[in-house]
């Protein structure tokens, strides 16, 4: 008898989450679908304990969520709230392990780093995270909005290229990271499935991660099973930054640099968050430079990646 794909997915996935379980086992829970899945997945299988971080004076939508997902669950949940003060002070040692100065790639990552750091202050050593679904299962709207066939290419393209801070930030803090959806058996099934399991409509609303949503519709409340993608930097409200750096740097320092850092480094700044994270890069990691090998970005001299037309280093897009 054929198993349906729904629960073929939620088998691999309740076994490849029992493997992560073990003693001082965290989750960094947002309280969007797929992290609400490996929470109840962990829950399942002993005890995880639960950290979701959330920017002072933000709108912060993931921890209404993440406390939802934790009371359904009964998982012991703490939850940090931090503010500019905690965010100067970790910019150096996240930049100093990224070696870039993107700015959506420092926002997001921040509300990782922080998380991790609070986890490994209660004696965490791994910690479970949803990086992997949205590329794998065709999360983002950028991507199910299109056609059938740009869905196809845009998904290989993104499998091609696709990399995960959180390894890189867990090394820093000497924590264990586990990504199941990343896990070579359930990236196989993944890339191996039909793009109809990927996208569907609900109620006239067009979603991605379809395949996962109706795997655990009956298992997760409505709300979060049903929760349109919020990006990290939304979700943890560190998107607030870019105001807050745009009234904290004058106009007159902003041009000033600006015209400094293209004259001297062939940096081009966009605004004043590039600027502020660019500093930091310079002093942590030093200018960028160009390795001689393939092409160099026109808007910071790093080396692009073979097809590439994003720059991660600085952020560029279309390069």
């Amino acid at each position: 008898m054929d198993v349906a794909p729904e629960q073929r997915l939620r088998s691999m996935l309740s076994e490849t989450v029992s493997q992560c379980v073990g003693c001082n086992t965290g989750i960094l829970l947002s309280g969007g679908l797929d992290t609400s899945i490996l929470a109840y997945e962990a829950a399942k299988h002993g005890e995880v304990m639960a950290y979701t971080v959330a920017m002072e004076g933000a709108a912060a939508p993931d921890l209404k969520y993440a406390v939802l997902v934790s009371k359904e669950l009964g998982l012991e949940h703490k939850v940090l709230k931090f503010g500019v003060e905690e965010v100067y002070e970790a910019l150096p040692r996240l930049i100093k392990v990224l070696r870039v100065f993107d700015p959506m790639e420092v926002r997001n990552s921040l509300a990782i780093y922080i998380g991790m750091g609070l986890s490994k202050q209660d004696g965490i050593q791994s910690l479970i995270v949803g990086d992997g679904a949205d590329e794998l299962f065709a999360g983002y709207d950028f991507i199910f909005s299109k056609s059938l066939e740009e869905i196809k290419n845009d998904l290989r393209h993104l499998w091609d290229v696709m990399t995960f801070s959180s390894f890189e930030i867990g090394k820093s803090h000497g924590i264990s990271v586990n990504a199941p959806y990343l896990d070579e058996k359930i990236k196989r099934f993944a890339m191996e499935l039909g793009v109809d399991f990927k996208v569907g409509r609900r109620g006239g609303e067009l979603f991605g991660k379809w395949i996962l949503r109706k795997a655990y519709e009956d298992l997760l409340p409505e709300e979060v099973v049903w929760r349109v993608k919020t990006p990290i930097e939304v979700g943890s409200g560190t998107s607030m930054l870019t105001l807050f750096f745009n009234r904290a740097v004058s106009d007159e320092l902003f041009s000033e640099r600006r015209r400094l850092y293209l004259n001297e480094d062939g940096v081009r700044i966009r605004d004043k968050e590039h600027l502020i994270y660019y500093q930091v890069f310079r002093e942590v990691v030093g200018p960028p430079e160009a390795t001689g090998v393939g092409r160099s970005c026109p808007e910071c001299t790093s080396t692009l990646r073979d097809g590439s037309r994003f720059c991660r280093v600085c952020g560029a897009y279309p390069v």
